[in-house]
């Protein structure tokens, strides 16, 4: 029974790593509970009860500033915002015209204010949705005090949970960070053993690399949490040890794929899965107890076995060497993860402003939002007199977050998708409780934290809770039936084809040029990372690459993000899936060799000719970026000029030292992936040895 829980927390952790995810959905239901805790000895309506509980949902759900001093004044414009909009609602409600300009103006500025951050995101929001709760429980003008007293209860319930009863604990959560790093690591050790056992399969193949992505993106979050609860040299150092745990798993990951394509016995095999097998029953140890793995006869024996290997190595000797590999830089980690060195955390700088009022893909996404909305009306009243406000819902809901027409087409698709699904859950929701109150607002709250804890994960799964919640609504308020539902799907529908169709005709928004822009931030941010590491190496300057590497890394995970229209399934046309996984994996190579290369530089590794080589060598892939930007800038255009290759210049023999060998084979490998990704764009590459054709 121990096992089973310990296992099931496990995958917990790795799921929701941090449980940030637990945490903000405990937050939203924890928030409902008090809010109609204090609304019910008022003895005031149901809609007003209501108001108060989706305020409480609200501000959980969106206000996410980085300090509670920021979260604390963005809760008090929250209020002014919500009673600006539960007025204007309930006055557009005796004005039948005036409330649906009203909610198509509100889309524009809702999508509009994602450009000023977290806080414009939460308002714009907040400011949207309630203004449609009124609409749903047909608010009326007498109601607006009470329901502003609701709202200011709403908000004065979340801010109770959140800044006391659920309050953010930095040295708690990095704690969990760390052991959800753990169990995703072991994730990876398992799925290398599945590829191991079925000596490679396409499936196995896939679990590998969706394994190896979950810890990458786990790495990030230790990134982000570390200076939280440690000072900054000690995050430093953590950094760079996660950063050689990755890359070591990663390197077990190839071996292991290697491994499979050659010839092995049934004994090697199964002794290998094995050794993977006893490592990761190790890695699944809890964090706190350092340094257990380097304690262990299992530690040592792999250290052991590891340092024999030669040049005549036997089958299942690299792998053998990885895992001892990975068992070092772990051991590594976990003694720089030691929180006694715990202190204030230090300042970051802040990010470059962005432009408050400019004509970008941010604005045009608003125009089309306010285009899609007016059609979303005149469609939804077509379905539904009364009812059209699901349709401007669906809209706002595809237009966030989404920065092209692909973007917005899965985005509507998802969300159709969900809502079927959510009618089929909500009638039987409906029918199993019977009336009975005290069940159907239970289920209600279980339907409040899905949609929370599934809302970063699964757009599909979030409107199932959300269509769900809506019809055990619809059986609370007394006005459920199957016809009603049905006109939610429609409405769904009208919404999302209304907000498709203002995605593609009205200024529209590519996906390809959207991908093309974020490339070109990945150049740019490999130029920074690039240039400064020259100077890291041959000693003239001595800058954190590993903080350029995390920039680098999060400009790839946007691009990641905006190529997923062209990735995914319901794109038909396979070239263009292919086009999109292709680029998307050489920029992922080139962000990996990056990290290789930053958890291994060192000030002054190279002097002398070395460092001239190095110079020359990094100018040609500067001048390369060079190119490779201009023709992403003309896309379809005349060739700007070709790329050069590798003419070996930071030649890796040359060097004794095994780590400085490690950074120039990885910077190799970056420029092989910064050519690969040339010839995606129909950029040609010349060898500079090979003599020119008179």
């Amino acid at each position: 029974m121990n096992h089973l829980r310990t296992a099931a927390l496990d995958r917990l952790a790795a799921a929701d790593p941090g449980l940030v995810r637990l945490r903000l959905a405990g937050s939203a239901v924890l928030g409902i509970v008090l809010a109609v805790a204090a609304l019910l000895p008022a003895h005031v309506p149901l809609t007003v009860m209501l108001v108060g509980a989706i305020a409480a949902m609200m501000t959980a759900f969106t206000v996410n500033d980085p300090t509670p001093g920021g979260q604390a004044v963005t809760l008090v414009l929250a209020f002014l915002t919500g009673a600006a909009s539960i007025t204007a609602a309930s006055l557009g409600s005796a004005l039948p015209p005036m409330d649906s300009i009203v909610f198509v103006l509100l889309i524009f500025v809702a999508v509009y204010a994602q450009r000023f951050g977290a806080r414009g995101t939460a308002l714009g929001s907040i400011g949207f949705f309630l203004f449609f709760f009124p609409m749903f429980l047909q608010a009326h003008l007498k109601q607006v005090p009470q329901l502003l007293m609701a709202l200011g209860v709403g908000v004065l319930a979340n801010a109770v949970v959140r800044f006391v009863l659920l309050r953010h604990n930095p040295e708690a959560e990095f704690l969990r960070v760390r052991r959800a790093f753990r169990a995703r690591l072991a994730a990876v050790v398992r799925a290398t053993e599945a590829h191991l056992a079925v000596n490679g399969s396409e499936r196995t193949r896939k679990q590998l690399r969706s394994a190896l992505a979950r810890l990458h993106e786990c790495v990030l979050l230790i990134e982000d949490a570390a200076p939280d609860v440690v000072d900054a040299r000690a995050a430093d150092r953590l950094r760079r040890r996660a950063i050689e745990v990755e890359l070591a798993v990663g390197w077990l990951a190839s071996t292991v794929q290697r491994t499979c394509t050659g010839d092995l016995t049934t004994e090697v095999r199964d002794d290998l899965i094995a050794r993977l097998a006893r490592f990761r029953a190790l890695m699944e140890r809890d964090p706190r107890e350092l340094p257990l793995i380097s304690q262990t006869g299992e530690y040592s024996r792999m250290l052991v076995e590891g340092s024999r290997i030669d040049e005549h190595a036997a089958p299942g000797d690299g792998v053998r060497k990885a895992l001892a590999e990975l068992a070092l830089a772990d051991d590594r980690a976990q003694r720089a993860a030691d929180p006694e060195s715990v202190t204030d955390p230090a300042a970051e700088p802040d990010d470059e402003p962005t432009p408050k009022f400019a004509y970008d893909n941010r604005t045009r996404s608003a125009i089309q939002a306010v285009v899609g909305g007016g059609l979303a009306v005149l469609g939804g009243e077509l379905v539904s007199h009364q009812r059209w406000y699901w349709a401007v819902l669906t809209v706002f809901v595809v237009f966030i977050g989404a920065s092209s027409a692909g973007a917005t087409f899965v985005k509507g698709v998802r969300r159709l998708g969900g809502t079927l699904i959510g009618i089929v859950g909500g009638v039987l929701l409906a029918l199993l409780v019977g009336g009975n109150t005290a069940a159907t607002l239970a289920l209600i709250l279980v339907c409040v934290f899905g949609m929370v804890y599934t809302a970063r994960v699964s757009q599909v799964v979030m409107a199932f809770f959300i269509t769900s919640m809506l019809g055990l609504l619809y059986s609370l308020l007394g006005t459920f039936s199957l016809e009603v539902l049905w006109i939610r799907v429609a409405e769904t529908a009208v919404g999302a084809a209304a907000g498709i169709l203002a995605a593609v005709v009205i200024v529209p928004v590519r996906t390809r040029s959207v991908m093309l822009d974020d490339i070109a931030e990945v150049l740019d941010d490999l130029e920074e990372f690039l240039g400064h590491t020259r100077g890291l190496l041959a000693g003239e300057e001595n800058v954190n690459v590993i903080e350029l590497s995390r920039d680098l890394d999060r400009s790839v995970e946007q691009v990641r993000t905006t190529v997923e229209p062209l990735t995914h399934p319901v794109n038909l046309r396979s070239a263009r899936r292919d086009y999109g996984w292709h680029v998307l994996t050489t920029l992922e190579t080139i962000a990996f060799r990056a990290r290789h290369v930053a958890a291994r530089a060192q000030p002054g590794q190279l002097t002398g000719t070395d460092a001239d080589r190095l110079r020359r060598f990094t100018g040609r892939l500067l001048a390369n970026i060079d190119v490779l930007r201009k023709a992403l800038a003309a896309p379809g255009g005349p060739t700007p000029g070709t790329l050069v290759r590798d003419d070996g210049t930071p030649v890796s023999d040359r060097v004794e030292q095994a780590e400085t060998r490690a950074v120039l084979s990885s910077l190799s490998h970056l420029d092989e992936a910064l050519v690969a990704l040339g010839r995606v764009f129909g950029l040609e590459a010349t060898d500079p040895r090979t003599p020119a054709t008179p």
